[in-house]
C-alpha cells in the first residue's frame, strides 16, 4: 500500500479554473507533475501561459511518461458565451475531460448588508455560483454518458459559517456547498465521484482582491498565525482525485492549525 498513490491520475485529463494564480496555479502544476494533461482555464492569459510552462517543467521533472499534454484557454467564468464555446478553443487531444477542478472564485469587500455596491454582490455570484453551475453542466452529459469522471468543488469555510462583513460571498459558497450536496445525492447511482474541498485561511492573493489591492489589509487577515498556502490546498485536491475509483472523499474541510472557526484563530505567533 502507498502513502500517496499518484498513478491512476497518469494519463488523466484535468480541467482546472481560476488556473493563473493561488490555488488554481498550484493544483495544475500538482496535477502536471502526477502525470496527468491539464486545460489551464482563466481570464488572464498571459498569466496562465506562465503557469503552463511550470507545468512543463514539473511534468519533465517528474519523469513521468505519461500525460504531458497541456492547454492555456481564456476563460471568464462570469462570462455565460464564453463558457458554452469553450471546447471551441482547447485542442482535440484533450476535449475528453476525467477530472473537473471549479476552482474560480472570488471575493470583494468587507461591507455591511445594506452597503454593499450592486455590481460587488452580482459579480460574486456571477462567478463562485452561476459560472461554477454553468461549467458542470457542460460537463456532466459527458459523464454521464461515460459513466465516469470527478467534479471537485472549491468551497470555503465561508461555507460552513457565515461571518459579518462576508454577507455575499458567505453566500456564494453556501450556495456553492448546496449544489455540491445535490450532484452527490443526484450521482448516487453512478460511478460519477462529486468532492468539495474547504479550506479555511489559505495565504494567497485573495484577501488583496479582497481589499481591492490593499495588500497591507491583506496581510493583517494572517497576521500572527501560520496560514495555509496554495500548495498546501493543491496536494490535498490531488490526493482526493488520486483515491481509488470506488472511494470518494465527499468532503475535506481544511484549516491550519491555529484555526478554529471562521472567527475563532489563535495569533500567539508564528
Amino acid at each position: 500500500m502507498s502513502v500517496f498513490n499518484a498513478s491512476r491520475l497518469q494519463g488523466k485529463t484535468v480541467l482546472v479554473t481560476g488556473a493563473s494564480a493561488g490555488i488554481g496555479a498550484a493544483t495544475a502544476v500538482l496535477f502536471a507533475r502526477a502525470g496527468s494533461n491539464v486545460i489551464l482555464a482563466a481570464r488572464r492569459i498571459e498569466q496562465l501561459k506562465q503557469v503552463e510552462q511550470s507545468c512543463v517543467a514539473a511534468h519533465k521533472e517528474s519523469g513521468v511518461q505519461a500525460g504531458g499534454k497541456f492547454a492555456a484557454v481564456q476563460l471568464d467564468v462570469g462570462d455565460r458565451q464564453q463558457i458554452n464555446t469553450l471546447f471551441d478553443r482547447v485542442p482535440a487531444n484533450l476535449k475528453t475531460v476525467d477530472i473537473l477542478v471549479n476552482n474560480a472564485g472570488f471575493v470583494l469587500g468587507m461591507e455591511r448588508v445594506g452597503d454593499i455596491a450592486d455590481a460587488d454582490y452580482e459579480s460574486m455570484f456571477q462567478v463562485n455560483v452561476f459560472g461554477l453551475i454553468a461549467v458542470t453542466q457542460l460537463l456532466l452529459k459527458d459523464f454521464k454518458a461515460r459513466n465516469a469522471g470527478h467534479i471537485i468543488n472549491l468551497g470555503s469555510i465561508a461555507g460552513r459559517e457565515p461571518y459579518a462583513g462576508g454577507g455575499i460571498y458567505c453566500a456564494t459558497k453556501h450556495a456553492l456547498r448546496s449544489f455540491t450536496g445535490t450532484l452527490l445525492r443526484e450521482l448516487v447511482n453512478t460511478n460519477i465521484r462529486v468532492t468539495e474541498v474547504q479550506p479555511g485561511m489559505v495565504e494567497t492573493e485573495f484577501s488583496i482582491i479582497r481589499f481591492r489591492g490593499d495588500k497591507s489589509l491583506a496581510d493583517k487577515v494572517y497576521e500572527g498565525l501560520q496560514p495555509l498556502v496554495a500548495e498546501d490546498i493543491a496536494e490535498e485536491i490531488v490526493w482526493t482525485a488520486s483515491r481509488p475509483p470506488h472511494i470518494n472523499i465527499a468532503e475535506l474541510y481544511v484549516l491550519p492549525v491555529n484555526q478554529a472557526s471562521a472567527t475563532i484563530n489563535y495569533r500567539g505567533g508564528k
